[in-house]
């Protein structure tokens, strides 16, 4: 992807509130009632690979911009607690996976590295006990470098891990204190460094531009001391400020953020400096070396998308554990229950701590389909697309195409013959141009954050 160009009047027209489609149907259209039944089934009608995301919330420190689900304590005890029903509920699923073998293993937060190491040892047994991991399955986890030092990365390794992603999001130091989160490039550099040492296979960053205070002079110099660490991958997202949704946010001066054409110009800005620097834009936001799995994947055209983003992750069911997660097994979408307490007496009253889901249609699963594609590939091949589905590509998204035109004018498609190709000018507003293949977002589409 050469470096993007932007509009001011495409921003105006655009920078609408839209989903980020690590799913579809969204995580917000999962309905109570799922029959945790239901799951089980899917469980044992899906294929042999299994990937498991595991949700450990506690933070030490709350930090303004974060939408995760977390549980700010400096109480060690209460992750006790917390592993005690992890164990639970990995009996739950345990007799429904036992023909499956786990091939990718992700621990996201929160702050998995909350965990101290006892606590570590014990998840990751209780993991090994009640699943069967592959020989080569890859395992990766997410680190705050506040709550991670050099001893606990070597643990880490022993326990398996070889992916590694730390969440920077600034190095400017006004950025940080504005969303409580300071943290110093000496740190994640010793960390950096000793990831490399301890051999692990890959070491992501994490940036967010978007924030409170950014300006393209202080974020350019953020990306220089990143591309200066030389990790395999970063991941570069959008802040979504959503502060009737998230408290904490509210904490956050909304005269600091930076409007819709700033945001943009810090995103071409971040596109050039790391396409520079040797990096390969992976989908929207993601960039990878090019001998890196993910880069590797989009050439050969068998990118992922899923509820942890772009990915080389191709296991036949990925199953959520702990508050929150997320679960998708062939048709069928489930997520646990949020709130951590009501997490505990549903585990203790049911055995199952499953809360919300949705069984998707036809429709569903060819429009999940045709989303991905563009997500991953930008672009699709309406033909080879229509053939596999076995429908009329004309006829079946009839008013999908009409709403397309719009984007068509603007020039962030073309058509090449067949094929639908998002352009570079295009690039930046590929979540637009997915959501005119969505059948469901003429209703709640204020919930979302804007795209840019």
């Amino acid at each position: 992807m050469n470096t993007m160009i932007w509009d001011e009047a495409l921003v105006q027209k655009y920078n609408v509130k839209g989903p980020r489609y690590t799913s579809y149907p969204t995580a917000l259209l999962l309905r109570s009632g799922y029959s945790s039944q239901k799951a089980l089934q899917a469980l044992r009608q899906s294929g042999p690979a299994l990937s498991l995301y595991l949700h450990l919330p506690f933070c030490r420190q709350l930090c303004y911009y974060c939408g995760c689900n977390k549980v700010i304590s400096r109480d060690q005890t209460k992750a006790d607690r917390y592993l005690q029903y992890l164990q639970q509920e990995m009996a739950f699923y345990q007799q429904a996976t036992q023909h499956q073998q786990v091939t990718q293993l992700h621990l996201g937060g929160g702050t998995p590295t909350f965990l101290d190491e006892a606590q570590l040892r014990l998840m990751m047994q209780n993991l090994r006990q009640y699943f069967h991991f592959s020989p080569d399955a890859v395992l990766s986890i997410e680190i705050d470098p506040r709550s991670c030092d050099l001893k606990k990365l070597a643990l880490l390794r022993e326990l398996g891990f070889s992916r590694v992603s730390f969440g920077v999001q600034d190095f400017d130091a006004k950025v940080q204190q504005s969303i409580n989160r300071e943290q110093s490039f000496e740190l994640v550099q010793e960390l950096v460094l000793g990831a490399k040492i301890l051999g692990y296979q890959s070491i992501n960053l994490d940036l967010v531009y978007g924030l409170p205070y950014q300006h393209s002079d202080s974020f350019a110099d953020t990306l220089e001391q990143v591309i200066m660490l030389n990790p395999d991958r970063i991941s570069l997202f959008s802040y979504a400020h959503l502060p009737e949704r998230f408290a904490a946010q509210r904490k956050i001066p909304t005269e600091a953020l930076p409007d819709g054409r700033e945001k943009l110009a810090l995103l071409v800005l971040s596109v050039a400096k790391l396409q520079q620097a040797g990096y390969l834009a992976i989908g929207m936001d993601h960039f990878a070396r090019a001998d890196d799995s993910l880069a590797i994947a989009q050439q050969q055209g068998v990118l992922q998308r899923n509820f942890q983003g772009y990915t080389t992750d191709n296991a036949d069911a990925l199953l959520g554990l702990g508050v929150s997660a997320i679960s998708q097994v062939g048709s069928e979408i489930w997520q646990q229950q949020k709130d951590l307490n009501q997490y505990y007496r549903d585990l203790d009253d049911k055995g199952s701590s499953i809360d919300k889901g949705m069984s998707l249609s036809q429709d569903d699963l060819i429009r999940a389909d045709l989303i991905a594609s563009l997500m991953c590939n930008f672009r699709l091949d309406t033909a080879a697309f229509a053939n596999s589905w076995q429908l009329d590509f004309q006829q079946y998204f009839a008013n999908s195409l009409q709403q397309l035109a719009e984007c068509e004018k603007d020039q962030l498609i073309r058509w090449q013959g067949d094929v639908l190709a998002v352009t570079e000018l295009g690039r930046p507003w590929v979540r637009v141009i997915a959501a005119c293949f969505d059948a469901y977002l003429l209703s709640g589409a204020e919930r979302y954050s804007k795209v840019i």
